[in-house]
């Protein structure tokens, strides 16, 4: 087990609530989603003892910044939570990567010295602000020079993620068998505690509301595709469709926050820090294709870190589509038995703007049930981009 250094950026706590249905008959769709975030925020500044005036600050990711997410939702978690109002709050959008890449603009202040203690988080309420919610009608949020550079028009991700199953040669029951152990996965995880250490109840939910034990490739072979329409199927004849939504993830709400000291900071205040920010990176990727930047952030995040693919001992591959992490896979050579081994989006759900925060706090945990060194994880992001984040267990 590594030591850390004062220099070092260092994880000293992380917590997630449980992650509910991103419907009105969802557990959580009565929180509003500053309320939400600040569950979390208030949490992790328990659980670790430090005096949220000590905080210098917030930085969390929302996707749908609009509605009930409108106006720095990190700014209003934080007085939501109770916070000294000296403490600051931002707020970051890199659609699904945002508050992964809150925890790497806060490592990053850390290790420029801007801060000794910040608070990463996320929180997304789908079932109160749906996606697509900010884009007014005859808005034009591409600009006319994207339509320019892509005359024929780019799609919705799951879309995506239809062009990616196609392109990989992805079948339906690979997808299907894929989805269906991401369940069993993380229903043998919640059976035997192993996200315990990081949840945070709320509203009377004390696990996640979305798993499903039950799940089957049987079942899920029983399922329609569901982004098919004549337009689009004349655009791209070559598709099978196969994406549907039981391989895809469901819409979510929940929220995550981890602390990210200096190691001077942590010994001054007696922290035990869990993991060190070894490195993290962000690519651009091909827009239409948009998911498939997990593969060249995984390539650049080795290469900048020193570490080669047999060093890392789990690695967390958001799940928004299933063909998202096979291609990632296929291409990486990375090993699936040691992947998002408490299951992933597809089973615990992926509410947009707290789903970086919220596999950090699991990659953490299962890095210490574990006894591993490295961990990488790494989220494809609307737009074509993704984040990289390598950690390391102190």
């Amino acid at each position: 087990m590594a030591e850390h250094s004062d220099r070092d950026a260092v994880i000293v706590g992380a917590v997630r609530t449980p992650v509910g249905k991103g419907k009105a008959s969802g557990a959580l769709h009565d929180v509003l989603p500053a309320d939400l975030l600040a569950h979390s925020l208030r949490e992790v500044v328990t659980r670790t003892g430090v005096d949220p005036a000590d905080v210098d600050d917030v930085i969390a990711g929302a996707v749908t910044q609009a509605g009930d997410q409108a106006l720095n939702i990190a700014r209003n978690a934080v007085l939501g939570a109770g916070f000294p109002e000296s403490v600051p709050g931002t707020t970051v959008d890199r659609q699904c990567g945002s508050s992964q890449q809150a925890i790497s603009f806060a490592a990053q202040g850390v290790l420029a010295g801007a801060y000794d203690i910040v608070i990463a988080a996320g929180v997304e309420s789908m079932s109160r602000v749906p996606m697509g919610a900010a884009v007014l009608p005859g808005s034009s949020p591409f600009g006319d020079g994207v339509a320019q550079r892509y005359p024929d028009g780019l799609v919705a991700q799951g879309i995506s993620a239809e062009l990616i199953a196609a392109k990989w040669n992805l079948s339906r029951t690979e997808l299907d068998e894929f989805s269906a152990e991401s369940h069993q996965k993380a229903a043998r995880a919640a059976k035997d505690g192993l996200f315990d250490a990081e949840l945070t109840p709320i509203a009377g939910l004390t696990h996640d509301e979305i798993i499903r034990p039950d799940t089957t490739v049987e079942t899920l072979a029983g399922l329609k595709p569901a982004f098919y329409n004549e337009a689009i199927g004349a655009r791209f004849p070559h598709i099978d469709w196969r994406i549907t939504p039981g391989n895809s993830s469901p819409l979510s709400d929940g929220s995550a926050a981890v602390m990210i000291t200096s190691g001077a900071a942590a010994r001054r205040l007696g922290l035990t820090p869990l993991a060190r920010i070894h490195t993290t990176v962000a690519v651009g990727s091909d827009p239409l294709y948009m998911l498939t930047g997990v593969i060249p952030a995984t390539a650049k995040v080795l290469a900048r870190s020193g570490l080669s693919l047999d060093d890392i001992d789990l690695f967390e591959v958001n799940e928004a589509f299933a063909p998202v992490v096979l291609s990632w896979a296929h291409d990486t050579g990375a090993d699936l038995s040691r992947t998002n081994v408490n299951g992933g989006a597809i089973a615990i759900g992926h509410p947009l703007g707290a789903s970086g925060a919220r596999i950090m706090t699991t990659l953490v945990n299962a890095l210490h049930q574990r006894g591993g060194r490295y961990a990488l994880q790494t989220m494809c992001e609307g737009g074509g981009m993704a984040n990289a984040t390598i950690i390391e267990r102190l």
